[in-house]
């Protein structure tokens, strides 16, 4: 009886602790997954786009395709068409997002086309993305300019409520492009203005010291294009935001996010303390962030 009361004990006490982690707040849930930036990008500020991805072996192997929105923002699809889908921008979710995006593709995936999850802010234990995902296969963002994925071609053309629902969503999107120069960078053009966002995953502290060294240079323009407006904080990372001219168009964007990238990597690795003009500086690019999540 002593035997068998110390191991109810044991097992009691560990699935408290796995409740304890799956209920505890995650500063960067994402992070260990090659993809981050882009995941992060996709679920906060790119507004129509797609990637794939495919589950380990271990989970079925099934190819996933992630979406920064799905229809009436679910968690997850298993599309008519037997495509399972993830989606990225929900309402609200638990201090895990990785997490509650893995609960909802595995409660999916096996199920019938058309079943959908929405999003839940207490998916319970299991595994994360890092645990089900194949990092291995390249996450292949494609920046698209309408929400007809969320259904397969054939549907949307018959059914014309969806259709018109699909039009009257495809009307609210920002026109976006993902750039090649760099990881994560995204033009984007809102309310006549053309902006750039770039997620970087370096530590926070040190994008902010290389921006500030950068600041104090009159560097931190872009590669002499651009307005450095401040900075989000979105799941543990750090996404500078920077004003390009009017009318900028992408292709116009990559000689100088290449040139600025260069600047920026080397500005973030000098040693030694920030200088006097350099802290302050800084302490103007620190005032200009704002947390989304």
């Amino acid at each position: 009886m002593g035997k068998k009361s110390k191991k109810s004990k044991e097992e009691l006490i560990a699935k408290r602790l796995a409740k304890a982690q799956a209920g505890a707040f995650v500063q960067r849930p994402f992070e260990g997954l090659p993809f981050e930036a882009d995941l992060v990008c996709l679920r906060e500020l790119v507004p129509a786009a797609t990637a794939t991805a495919k589950l380990t072996e271990e989970y079925g192997g099934d190819e996933i395709i992630f979406a920064s929105l799905l229809p009436a923002a679910w968690q997850a699809l298993h599309r008519a068409d037997g495509v399972v889908m993830a989606g990225l921008q929900v309402p609200f979710s638990s201090p895990d997002p990785s997490r509650d995006i893995a609960a909802a593709i595995l409660s999916v995936k096996d199920a019938e086309p058309g079943t959908y999850q929405q999003a839940d802010s207490d998916p319970g234990e299991g595994p994360r993305l890092q645990d089900i995902l194949d990092t291995s296969v390249p996450f292949s963002v494609s920046v698209l300019e309408t929400f007809d994925y969320w259904l397969p071609e054939d549907t949307a053309q018959q059914d014309e409520d969806i259709a018109a629902a699909l039009e009257q969503a495809n009307e609210n999107i920002s026109p976006t492009e993902k750039l090649v120069s760099a990881e994560a960078a995204y033009w984007t053009e809102m309310g006549g203005r053309i902006y750039v966002r770039w997620a970087r995953t370096d530590g926070e502290e040190t994008v902010m010291n290389g921006l500030a060294r950068l600041h104090a240079r009159g560097d931190n323009t872009f590669g002499g294009i651009g307005k450095y407006l401040g900075c989000f904080r979105a799941h543990g990372i750090v996404i500078p935001v920077w004003e390009l001219p009017d009318g900028t168009q992408p292709d116009e964007v990559e000689g100088p996010l290449g040139t600025f990238d260069a600047q920026l990597t080397e500005a973030m690795n000098e040693s030694g303390n920030l200088d006097y003009e350099e802290r302050r500086a800084k302490a103007g690019v620190v005032s200009r962030q704002l947390t989304i999540r």
